[in-house]
């Protein structure tokens, strides 16, 4: 994981010498370059989304969605009560994390959050059996599936754009919208993929296509183009005879498209105040010390082994940040440093989850 962290170092370094440092990337330019940051945000939800498939969703244990569902709300009450509680302690955290309650919901939905990738990363580092691979890849889908629930609530919760009077009718018309989009998607990439045939080029433009319109609808419509992409993929995995290409395609672009959100991360991030480094202490502990209770108590549940959190939360905040526009880079600043903590710790806490001998990973 630290040859992870040294890969993305420099992608965010160049962000932070463009935006904060030259000013070459500033908020009106930023701004312009919205859709691509969308397709970034888009691309990384349907890399997520084509994992959902349901031949694989199946073989999951009742039992061990239950107690995903537990760990994760114990997860999420705690990390939102503890972060609105030090904005009452530390009163210069108050304006960092706004609006309030999207905001604190966004953390408690990024400390659910498990990333599958990451975590079969740390498991091969530490040779780990395949078949106990297979295991924290299932769980960690399962918590980064429920932590991009809690971040669609968040933002229903609190419409910028509400087009309806009244909250009813603004719920109705959000999940309406939501509803269309993702079902919209999902046709059309099955309209295209079988009117173009099986040429690879034009599925390649195909899925290219879909992700776009998914991330233009998610930023339009306030619905997130990480939750739009990642449902609507979700959909077309298990609809699609297509779905192993489609998985490829999508797998092949994430390191250019992550390597893109990272600058676009790095020109937005903004401490407003040092007291962001001890609340992502304090979180990533309350973080630890929930999954680690899980462990130790909750039979069959290895919520310290799946610490690593991987680009679905840096998607989440920044779409967060396209949603709410003027509510400024810190709390992506304040995600960006629990996911670095979270991978920190991600290899001990495996070991320790398992029971094996760390290994150094060169």
């Amino acid at each position: 994981m630290q040859l992870a962290a040294l890969v993305g170092a420099p992608f965010l370094l160049v962000g932070v010498l463009l935006g904060p440092a030259l000013e070459v990337l500033d908020p009106g330019t930023l701004r312009t370059l919205t859709p691509i940051t969308a397709l970034g945000i888009g691309w990384i939800g349907a890399v997520f989304g084509a994992q959902l498939e349901w031949r694989v969703l199946r073989r999951i244990p009742r039992g061990a969605w239950g107690i995903a569902a537990a760990q994760a709300g114990v997860v999420l009450v705690l990390t939102v009560l503890a972060a609105r509680l030090l904005t009452r302690l530390v009163p210069a955290l108050a304006p960092v994390w706004r609006p309030t309650i999207p905001a604190l919901l966004t953390l408690g939905a990024v400390a659910v959050i498990s990333g599958p990738v990451a975590v079969t990363a740390v498991a091969r580092a530490l040779r780990v059996p395949t078949a106990v691979i297979r295991s924290l890849e299932l769980a960690a889908l399962l918590d980064t599936a429920l932590g991009a629930l809690v971040f669609a609530f968040a933002l229903g919760l609190s419409q910028p754009h509400r087009t309806f009077a009244g909250a009813a009718l603004g719920w109705a018309h959000w999940v309406a919208v939501g509803t269309v989009s993702i079902g919209g998607v999902c046709v059309l990439f099955l309209w295209l993929s079988r009117f173009r045939g099986d040429a690879s080029d034009a599925l390649g433009l195909d899925v290219l296509a879909v992700v776009l319109v998914g991330s233009g609808l998610g930023y339009a419509a306030d619905l997130s183009p990480f939750v739009v992409c990642a449902l609507a993929m979700a959909l077309i995995v298990n609809l699609s005879p297509v779905r192993r290409r489609v998985q490829t395609l999508l797998r092949a672009g994430e390191p250019t498209v992550y390597g893109l959100v990272l600058v676009a991360i790095g020109a937005q991030l903004d401490a407003r105040t040092l007291w962001v480094v001890p609340a992502v202490l304090v979180l990533g502990a309350i973080r630890v010390a929930t999954r680690w209770a899980g462990t130790r108590y909750l039979r069959g549940s290895v919520g310290l082994a799946t610490v690593a959190q991987g680009a679905a939360p840096l998607a989440l905040a920044m779409s967060f940040n396209l949603t709410y526009a003027g509510s400024g880079g810190s709390l992506l600043t304040t995600v960006l440093l629990g996911v670095a903590v979270a991978e920190a710790v991600a290899a001990p806490s495996m070991a320790l989850a398992l029971g094996r001998a760390p290994v150094e990973v060169s």
